[in-house]
């Protein structure tokens, strides 16, 4: 498929996007860029005013120039510090006190000797058994600031789901940890006074193994549970799939059961990846479409709709890329503080993430849910159109070869007026390849403003 071969107008989109993101050298939460351009709207050219958005993309890097780079991506969840069962840190504490407090064979009074010993191994126990908490607290709530916004949606609803099922949560768990590391140097500081004022050399080493009894013990009991429940939360965070930041993607958006993994099947890789988050059961399907860009602005060469014919690959393009086809789970029609974690990751995603929006919508009146009725998608799709009302959009009416309830396309027509829209049926092949170039479309104006972004971000750098 040949698309979008020679543009002039996209050079004056990059100059006006790269004029914008100049001025503004520290883009915060979006970019948001106007521009007087002629663009093609299904068989016409009509002058309009275009404002694309693209909501937090400003950490996306390597995206222009040397395609070598390496990729962009989330991964924040995956550099939260490692925390060890409170059982191993204590075996390793007492096993890094005991080795820096050896006796003192200097020191030939048996009495000093044994004092040192005692408040050596004692202060030693300490701080060996205080350090993984402080690295622990510090580098949690240090890489939760930094966390990709969408990261910060998934961490948040991992904890919310945690909660609901036992009342952790994250923040109440540090701020334990936090109280129990104070706790232990208060301990450790009565038990090193013991041992510098033990009467003996044998009062002396008895006070060190009661005190190092003591401390471990104290640890057990104000941060151990901590410790286990910040341990199964790890666990979930970071196994969290990696969203590639650099990558252009289109996410399907709808109703429940209205066909979007269907169509993510049929328009995109032939064995789509699933990506499973902790606090639902209902991942994400990923499917790919490989686009051999030219070296014009945005401009696409060609696209792969099938991962079988990567082999097969041209080399007269400039390079290809992977993008992503998001299906996403069903929205209701309802408000945010009614919506369940799933309804919430999708519109994470649509806010927070370099995406185009496909709205996807089953007229046939068989759809199945309570909650997807006709009249119901058509109010989702204005409000969803509403929150995003800068993202290249396609609105697509699935399963036409189900018919199409008496009545839904006047109502659709009303919601759409002039708007476009892809009529398509996967069971028939009816508009698939229509929606395959729309889809490349809108891939391709993604792309136009991430390389802007990256190329702002390497101006930076110099």
């Amino acid at each position: 498929m040949h698309y979008c071969t020679n543009r002039p107008w996209k050079f004056v989109m990059l100059l006006t996007l790269m004029n914008e993101i100049c001025s503004r050298p520290h883009v915060a939460s979006s970019l948001l860029v106007s521009h007087k351009c002629l663009i093609r709207n299904g068989s016409h050219y009509q002058n309009r005013k275009t404002v694309l958005a693209m909501s937090t993309i400003s950490t996306a890097k390597g995206q222009s120039g040397n395609r070598s780079v390496k990729s962009s991506n989330t991964g924040g969840l995956r550099r939260l510090p490692v925390v060890k069962p409170y059982n191993e840190m204590v075996f390793t504490a007492r096993r890094e006190a005991k080795r820096d407090s050896a006796p003192d064979k200097k020191v030939a009074n048996a009495k000093n000797r044994a004092r040192k010993e005692a408040t050596m191994r004692l202060d030693a126990l300490t701080k060996s058994l205080c350090r993984p908490l402080r690295v622990t607290v510090d580098g949690y709530r240090r890489e939760l600031r930094r966390l990709h916004p969408f990261e910060k949606v998934v961490a948040d609803l991992t904890a919310r789901a945690r909660e609901k099922k036992d009342g952790f949560t994250l923040s109440n768990v540090l701020d334990d940890i936090h109280e129990a590391r104070k706790e232990i140097l208060l301990a450790g500081k009565d038990w090193v006074a013991k041992a510098k004022s033990a009467e003996n050399a044998r009062t002396a080493m008895q006070v060190m193994e009661e005190g190092e009894e003591a401390l471990c013990e104290t640890f057990a009991v104000l941060a151990g549970d901590s410790i286990d429940g910040l341990l199964e939360l790890q666990k979930s965070l970071r196994t969290t799939p990696a969203v590639r930041l650099d990558t252009p993607a289109v996410v399907l958006v709808g109703s429940p059961n209205v066909g979007k993994s269907s169509i993510v099947r049929a328009i995109s890789s032939a064995t789509p990846e699933v990506n499973n988050y902790p606090f639902t059961t209902r991942g994400m399907t990923l499917g790919h479409v490989e686009i051999f860009w030219n070296n014009e602005l945005g401009s696409v060469g060609r696209a792969n709709f099938n991962s079988e014919d990567e082999e097969n690959a041209p080399s007269i393009f400039a390079y290809s890329q992977k993008c992503q086809v998001m299906d996403s789970p069903g929205l209701l029609v309802r408000e945010d503080f009614e919506r369940n974690e799933m309804e919430a990751l999708t519109l994470a995603a649509m806010q927070h993430l370099p995406t185009a929006v496909m709205y996807v919508m089953d007229l046939s009146g068989l759809a199945g849910d309570k909650c997807s009725s006709v009249d119901d998608q058509l109010l989702l799709r204005k409000q969803v159109r509403a929150r995003f009302p800068r993202r290249p959009w396609i609105d697509v009416v699935s399963k036409i070869d189900l018919g199409v309830q008496e009545g839904a396309r006047e109502k659709l027509m009303e919601v759409l007026g002039d708007t476009p829209f892809i009529e398509l049926s996967i069971q028939e092949g009816v508009g698939v390849d229509e929606l395959k170039q729309n889809v490349v479309k809108m891939l391709s104006e993604v792309r136009i403003v991430l390389d802007a972004m990256a190329a702002s971000s390497q101006a930076e750098k110099r």
